[in-house]
């Protein structure tokens, strides 16, 4: 994922669906001269963590 959309993410109202290696995650805060983000695990949010954007991915909403 790119800085930009990360930081879109992170910032909007909106929960997105973002996935850390598979898992469904949130983004607090990202940082952009690491290209890192603060996420947590939406089933263990207490466990927060710092991770490159590489590893993030959005899958695309499903529309009914």
């Amino acid at each position: 994922m790119n800085v930009q959309r990360a930081q879109e993410i992170a910032s909007s109202p909106v929960m997105a669906n973002v996935l850390c290696y598979g898992i469904p995650i949130y983004i607090q805060h990202v940082n952009e001269q690491s290209e890192t983000a603060r996420i947590y695990a939406l089933n263990k949010p207490e466990e927060e963590r710092e991770v490159p954007l590489y590893s993030l991915t959005e899958e695309e909403q499903a529309l009914d």
